[in-house]
């Protein structure tokens, strides 16, 4: 038996994942911790990658930036392409280079799917045909996303609860897995997790859902202070890239185009940005492996 368990490789370390929804206070919480461990943060929101973005994904302050290195934060352009797949094989090569200097190294964000690409991997989907694609592409253009939300909430009712149902190219790539395999999405994401070098503690912020809005709100009008609106209107040209397909954006280019007031655009992005923060709890709450604090608990971990 000894001689079985020395041959085992050690892990590298700990990767210490801070989630929870939006405004929950993970980037002062993760920076706090970063600064007491002497150690380095990873981000895992799939919006703060875009360096077009910095307003209305709320990116750290150039102050929070200098305090702690950050990693996968306005790294690439809204031109660019990039995926989680992607994002996961970059965030695993960092990280073993990042194990080698510090204990423990800090994933945070509030992207459930890009988190768990680093702890558990990418689930391997079935290939879609060609035709599967072009039907999934006519239920779009013939009955716009209500026909394809119906048909997600119909096929994977499961997956309904969690997915961004504003997103037309999440509940596309959930169709097609329907439409080719006749199982569930949800079947594709439930696969064992990939092995990794490191260990995995998780937690996740917890709030009352009253203070949590009111977070939300109060976070929504200092973007608008701090100049979301003509951040929006430069980015209005891109308006068709997908990492624009994103709370705050959509709703004041809704706005430019006349469809409403600025003053209904804005109470628009607090209630959708609250709809996303339920989603994201839902996401989080499908994993047992996460531990809900406060914000003073996690400022408390060893």
């Amino acid at each position: 038996m000894m001689e079985v368990m020395d041959n085992v490789t050690p892990r590298q370390g700990t990767l210490v994942v801070i989630a929870g929804p939006t405004a929950s206070g993970k980037t002062s919480t993760s920076i706090a911790l970063a600064k007491r461990w002497n150690t380095e943060i990873l981000s895992a929101d799939s919006r703060q990658f875009y360096k077009e973005m910095r307003i209305g994904t709320a990116v750290p302050s150039l102050k929070e930036l200098h305090e702690v290195k950050h990693h996968f934060i306005q790294n690439i352009s809204i031109l660019n392409d990039y995926d989680v797949a992607t994002y996961e094989q970059e965030a695993l090569r960092l990280l073993e280079r990042l194990f080698k200097q510090h204990d423990k190294v800090i994933l945070t964000g509030g992207s459930g799917l890009f988190i768990d690409a680093v702890c558990r991997g990418i689930d391997a989907m079935p290939d879609i045909d060609m035709e599967v694609r072009q039907r999934v592409s006519q239920l779009y253009r013939e009955g716009g996303l209500t026909a394809m939300q119906q048909e997600v909430q119909r096929l994977d009712p499961e997956y309904w609860k969690e997915v961004d149902w504003k997103n037309p190219r999440r509940l596309q790539r959930a169709l097609e897995v329907c439409y080719q395999t006749g199982c569930t999405f949800t079947s594709f994401r439930t696969q064992s997790a990939a092995h990794r070098d490191f260990n995995i503690v998780k937690y996740a912020l917890l709030w009352d859902r009253q203070e949590l809005y009111n977070r939300i709100n109060l976070r929504v009008e200092q973007m608008l202070s701090e100049g979301l609106v003509d951040e929006a209107r430069r980015l209005l040209p891109y308006r068709r890239r997908n990492a624009l397909n994103t709370v705050g954006y959509k709703e004041l280019f809704d706005y430019f185009d006349g469809k409403c007031s600025l003053m209904e655009a804005i109470e628009q992005i607090k209630l959708n940005t609250r709809h996303y923060a339920k989603r994201q709890m839902t996401w989080l709450r499908r994993d047992p492996e996460y531990q809900w604090i406060t914000m003073e608990e996690a400022l408390e971990l060893p």
